[in-house]
């Protein structure tokens, strides 16, 4: 007799004599895959598989059954019992089964999101970077840290900036996940120093600092900052050094430098009185002064903000017809632009760096530090 195709849903537990039972290491693999799941299966399939589970370990239902006011436990009772008598191997069987299938649902789901329109870039940790629709994205991604910036981070950007500076995408894009842009320097980078290695940290730091800076400034097609939250440090001071920021209306802006015992970085130092003229600029890097997004916006920092519940639709359409416009035509005409300011912003860069490495190794910026962490503290 000639075996029919029968079509059968993923989750169908249809068996035959033929099924090979599965093994106890079978099962508890399936166990382990369970807890990988990144997506919630919903309750009615957790019940279904909290009564497999029992039945497979215990056999048919003997607990006695729960009061009608006790909902949860209710509901796992009458799943378990419904599986009457069946046996504990064909109970592990149909685990094992049901976990392979929502494996496999959520692994599919994984290959339809990363389609050929979106490319994710490997070989990071401290940031996200994909490509789509001729955009590459660079997202901070450090969001249970604000995204503060450690070590590993700037260097990670600087490598996703020279990547992106020679992809195939029309523009680039910097964002942050969760809650926050990015809350600037993580601090920890300058804790857990030994005396004798201040001065090599002071180096090293103003190494980074420049070439970080200067990936900015020589980057050559459009670099879009798309700001999601709040803003603070050397995240705020290199947005002068894009070339369009959008914010949502929940950002903040804030260069808290003296506060810290330091001093401005990011052409800051040359850009900002240039943007908004040196009063203005005064207040926010020298004197503190934390911006709204829409003060951010009237000093010329910020070039439109958005309502938050529409910012990311609003934005990321508005990106994808930028993309959509020649590619050469708007890297030739934005390394034009920037031509005649290069070699100045470099400069100021250089100069910038020294100055801060002085105030890293001042006792002041220490003082400053270590009584910023005291006040978190007792937070």
């Amino acid at each position: 007799r000639r075996a029919q195709a029968v079509c059968i849903p993923a989750v169908h537990l249809h068996m035959t004599a033929a099924t090979m039972q599965v093994s106890q290491k079978d099962f508890e693999k399936a166990q382990e895959q369970l807890k990988l799941l990144k997506k919630d299966p919903g309750n009615e399939m957790k019940l279904k598989l909290y009564a497999l589970f029992k039945q497979a370990t215990e056999g048919p239902c003997n607990s006695p059954k729960p009061g009608m006011l006790d909902f949860v436990k209710k509901a796992k009772w009458d799943a378990w019992n419904s599986l009457g008598n069946l046996s504990q191997d064909n109970a592990r069987q149909k685990y094992t089964e049901l976990v392979s299938s929502l494996v496999s649902a959520e692994s599919a789901g994984q290959k339809k999101n990363a389609s050929p329109e979106e490319s994710r870039h490997d070989g990071y940790e401290t940031i996200l970077v994909t490509t789509k629709n001729n955009i590459t994205k660079i997202m901070f991604n450090r969001p249970d840290r604000k995204n503060a910036i450690n070590h590993k981070m700037y260097r990670e950007i600087i490598k996703a900036l020279e990547e992106a500076g020679k992809a195939d995408s029309t523009i680039a894009v910097i964002t942050g996940n969760g809650d926050y842009y990015s809350s600037g320097n993580d601090l920890t980078n300058f804790t857990n120093i030994q005396p004798g290695e201040m001065q090599k940290m002071a180096n090293d730091g103003a190494v980074l600092l420049k070439e970080f800076v200067g990936h900015f400034i020589d980057f050559p097609k459009p670099l879009i900052a798309v700001v999601n939250g709040p803003a603070i440090g050397i995240c705020v001071t290199v947005l002068g050094l894009c070339d369009i920021v959008y914010a949502s209306d929940r950002a903040t802006f804030h260069t808290p430098f003296s506060q810290l015992g330091q001093s401005p970085e990011g052409c800051s130092s040359y850009l900002f009185p240039k943007i908004m003229g040196l009063a203005k600029a005064n207040e926010i890097l020298l004197f503190n002064k934390k911006l709204t997004a829409a003060e951010a916006c009237a000093q010329g920092l910020v070039t439109e903000v958005f309502p938050d519940r529409t910012f990311q639709k609003e934005v990321w359409a508005r990106l994808e017809a930028y993309a959509s416009l020649p590619k050469n035509s708007l890297a030739v005409s934005k390394q034009l632009l920037r031509s005649m300011e290069k070699e100045k912003l470099h400069a100021v860069n250089s100069k910038e760096c020294e100055v801060l490495k002085e105030r890293w190794l001042s006792d002041e910026c220490i003082n400053a530090i270590v009584s910023f962490f005291q006040k978190k503290s007792k937070l």
